[in-house]
């Protein structure tokens, strides 16, 4: 299928952020904004779960329950990310790495299946990984999962409220194409966010 004209920009910037988000979290190089690629070493598991101020939010072992001022902790498997229900906490808890790429992984999952999948996948569903590795892995697999929504987007399923049911945002009453500008956008932000702390973790090193 063709990919609609006013898709593909948004197409292209979604593949330069995740590609960028990739390679800064995995390395062995990274462009530095000017298009010269310089080293980046791997994220390392004590880097991912990394706590650079009190009371963060993170991942953790569900066996130890949530953290400071989260009510519970959601996620499939032994571990889990640091929640409460609305409203959350008020300043926001400051989140480690591990807690925005586990939130930005499960957002493009569970879009995914809500989009074009099963229509089913809950919070609950969705891994939570326990280590760097396995969290970059988890991010590859549901941003390949988004990206194959997008390639199977035509014109009038960008103009449809609500093609996208995804169930904790505004997807159903938005237009697709708005709902694929947001995610764009999260994955920029956050993306920047992960960036950041990995050049505070390297810097407080030396």
């Amino acid at each position: 299928m063709t990919t609609p004209p006013r898709l593909v920009p948004l197409l292209e910037q979604f593949d330069f952020a995740r590609k960028r988000l990739t390679d800064r979290m995995a390395g062995p190089v990274s462009d530095s904004g000017n298009g010269v690629d310089v080293d980046v070493a791997p994220m390392t598991d004590e880097e991912y779960r990394w706590e650079p101020a009190p009371g963060c939010w993170s991942i953790r072992r569900r066996v130890d329950g949530p953290g400071p001022s989260a009510a519970f902790l959601v996620g499939a498997g032994g571990w889990g990310r640091d929640s409460a229900d609305s409203p959350h906490p008020s300043p926001p808890p400051f989140t480690t790495i591990a807690w925005r790429l586990s939130h930005l992984s499960e957002m493009l999952a569970l879009r995914a299946d809500h989009t074009d999948g099963s229509h089913r996948l809950t919070r609950e569903d969705h891994p939570v990984a326990a280590d760097a590795a396995g969290a970059i892995r988890v991010f590859d697999s549901a941003a390949t999962a988004w990206r194959a929504v997008l390639l199977g987007a035509d014109d009038a399923a960008l103009d449809t409220v609500g093609f996208s049911r995804y169930p904790y945002g505004s997807d159903p009453e938005d237009l697709f194409i708005e709902t694929v500008w947001w995610v764009n956008q999260e994955l920029l932000h956050h993306g920047a966010e992960i960036a950041l702390i990995r050049d505070l973790y390297r810097a407080r090193q030396h």
